[in-house]
C-alpha cells in the first residue's frame, strides 16, 4: 500500500510542478471541469491533499515570504521575478495560477469528495474535506479580501458567482469547521481515509485524532485573526472552545503539514525550484537574518547556508549578486528535497495562545505559552537541548509593557513561522510588528495589505468583482495601522 502512494504521490507532484509555472493554463472558477468529476474518494483525497502541500510551499508562499521579509530575490544576472514581487510589481496576471489551482482544482476536488461522502454513507471523508476546504478559505480571505464562496462550485448553475464578505466567510468557516469535527466523531463511515491521505496519513483510528486536533487549532487562528475586528466576540468564542476540552496540537508530530521524499518527483517543492532548471534564486532576507543574529539564534544552522561562516541577509532592491548572501537551507528544502512543506504548527498554536493571553485576557498563561512556542520551534530545527536553554535564559522571558510583550511574541513567532505560508504578513498586517521598511526599489508607496483579484476573474467576471485600486486595499481584520 505503501508504494502505491509514492507512485500516486509521485505521478500527481509532477502534474502539480507544472501548474505553478507561470506558462501553464487552468480551468477558470467561471468554467465547469466536468472530466475530474467521477474520481473515487481516494482518488480525490489524493490530490487534494498533494494539492493543498504543493499550494503551502509555491506561489504564495514566495509571495508572502517576499512581502513580510523572510525570503529575498537574488539573480547572477538579469531581474527575476523574485525581485519584481519584492519590489511589488505582482499584477493581477500573476495570481492567475493561483486561483484557479485553488478554485478550480482543490476546492472542486474537496466539494466532490463532500457530495460523493454524502452519497456513499462516508461522512470521515466529509469531514476531512471540509476541514481542507475550510483552511484553504481561510488562507484566500487573508491573500484577497472578498471572495467567492456561497455560489462557487456550482459549474454550469452559475458560472459568474457573487463575492462574499470576507467577515462572512470567516463566519461561515467556523460553522463549516463544527460540521466537520461532527463528521469525523462519526460511529459508522462506509469509507474511511487512510494511506491515500498525504496529509495525516495512515489508519484513521489514529489519524482522527489529528484531524481533530488541527481543526480546533485552525478555529483559533481564525478568532485570533478575527480579533482585530470584534476582540469581544473573538475572546468569548476562544475561552468557550478551551472551556470545552477541546484537544489542540499537543506536540510538533500533530503539525498539519506535507511530508515529501528524496525521489525525484516527489521532492519538497520549494527544493525542486531552487534545484530545477527553473532556479528561482531566493536568499535569505536581512530582516529575519539581522532578528537571528542579534540574539544568535541556533536555529540559524538549518535555516540558512553560511557565507565565509556567517549569516548574510539581503534587502530588496539590492544589486545582484546571490553568492554573497545566505540561501535557504535543509529547514525548509530538506537535504534532498525531503522537508515538509509547514502550513499550521504546534509553535503557531503555542504562539497564539500566548498573544491571546496577553491582550484578551483568554485563559492561559503568556509567559508559559511564549516559551513553549520557542522550544517547540527550536526542536523542528533539530536545536540541541543545551542550546534551547541557553537562548532561553536570554530571549524567553516576557518584559516591559504589553506592547513591549507583544513584539516579543511576534517576533519569535515570525522566527517559528519561517516558511509557513502566509501567516507571518498576516501578524505584520494585524499588529505591526516585525518592523520591515519598503525596498529602496519598491514600485509602491506602501507594503502591500492584500493581493490582486486574478485578471482571469476580471475578464470572465465582471459583474461581480472590479479590480482593486491598489495592494492596499485592506482584509477586513486589517484594522490597526
Amino acid at each position: 500500500m505503501k508504494k502505491f502512494r509514492n507512485k500516486i504521490i509521485v505521478a500527481l507532484t509532477g502534474v502539480m510542478l507544472l501548474g505553478t509555472t507561470s506558462c501553464e493554463k487552468f480551468y477558470d472558477i467561471n468554467q465547469d471541469p466536468a472530466n475530474i468529476k467521477d474520481a473515487p474518494l481516494q482518488q480525490l483525497l489524493t490530490s487534494a491533499t498533494v494539492n493543498v502541500g504543493f499550494m503551502g510551499g509555491s506561489d504564495l508562499l514566495r509571495y508572502s515570504s517576499l512581502i513580510s521579509q523572510q525570503f529575498s530575490g537574488q539573480s547572477p544576472g538579469a531581474e527575476t521575478q523574485q525581485q519584481q514581487y519584492e519590489k511589488y510589481l505582482i499584477s493581477g496576471s500573476d495570481v492567475n495560477n493561483i486561483w484557479s489551482n485553488i478554485y478550480a482544482t482543490t476546492l472542486t476536488d474537496l466539494d466532490l469528495i463532500i457530495s460523493k461522502s454524502n452519497a456513499a454513507n462516508s461522512p470521515h471523508y466529509a469531514g476531512v474535506a471540509k476541514l481542507l476546504k475550510a483552511y484553504i478559505y481561510q488562507v484566500a480571505v487573508d491573500t484577497w479580501g472578498n471572495i467567492p464562496y456561497s455560489e462557487a462550485h456550482k459549474y454550469t448553475a452559475n458560472l459568474a458567482p457573487k463575492y462574499d464578505t470576507a467577515e462572512s466567510i470567516y463566519t461561515s468557516l467556523i460553522t463549516l469547521i463544527d460540521e466537520a469535527i461532527v463528521n469525523l466523531n462519526a460511529g459508522t463511515s462506509t469509507l474511511s481515509p487512510g494511506a491515500n491521505s498525504t496529509i495525516y496519513s495512515g489508519s484513521f483510528t489514529t489519524t482522527r485524532a489529528n484531524w481533530i486536533k488541527f481543526a480546533n487549532t485552525l478555529k483559533l487562528r481564525i478568532f485570533l485573526h478575527y480579533s482585530e475586528q470584534n476582540a469581544a466576540f473573538a475572546t468569548s468564542r476562544m475561552n468557550q472552545l478551551i472551556a470545552s476540552n477541546a484537544t489542540f496540537f499537543a506536540a510538533n508530530a500533530d503539525n498539519f503539514e506535507m511530508p515529501f521524499q528524496i525521489t525525484a518527483g516527489a521532492q519538497n517543492p520549494i527544493f525542486q525550484f531552487e534545484t530545477g532548471s527553473r532556479k528561482l534564486n531566493l536568499v535569505a532576507n536581512k530582516t529575519l537574518v539581522d532578528m537571528m543574529n542579534t540574539k544568535v539564534d541556533p536555529r540559524r544552522a538549518t535555516y540558512f547556508t553560511t557565507v565565509n561562516g556567517a549569516y548574510v541577509g539581503a534587502v530588496g532592491g539590492a544589486a545582484s549578486n546571490p553568492t554573497i548572501y545566505s540561501m535557504i537551507h535543509t529547514y525548509l528544502k530538506g537535504t534532498t528535497g525531503e522537508a515538509p512543506v509547514r502550513l499550521l504548527t504546534f509553535a503557531e498554536y503555542n504562539f497564539i495562545r500566548a498573544e491571546a493571553a496577553l491582550r484578551f485576557g483568554v485563559t492561559g498563561n503568556a509567559q508559559t505559552f511564549f516559551e513553549e512556542g520557542i522550544k517547540a520551534s527550536m526542536a523542528a530545527a533539530g536545536v540541541s537541548a543545551a542550546d534551547v536553554t541557553t537562548y532561553l535564559a536570554a530571549n524567553g522571558t516576557l518584559t516591559g509593557t504589553n506592547d513591549n510583550k507583544l513584539k516579543q511574541i511576534i517576533e519569535e513567532k515570525f522566527v517559528a513561522s519561517y516558511g509557513v505560508m502566509i501567516e507571518p504578513w498576516t501578524d505584520w498586517r494585524r499588529t505591526g510588528y516585525p518592523s520591515i521598511t519598503k525596498p529602496s526599489n519598491a514600485v509602491v508607496d506602501y507594503i502591500p495589505r492584500s493581493l490582486f483579484y486574478p485578471q482571469s476573474e476580471i475578464d470572465l467576471n465582471p459583474s461581480n468583482v472590479t479590480q482593486k485600486a491598489g495592494m492596499n486595499v485592506r482584509v477586513f481584520w486589517d484594522t490597526k495601522q
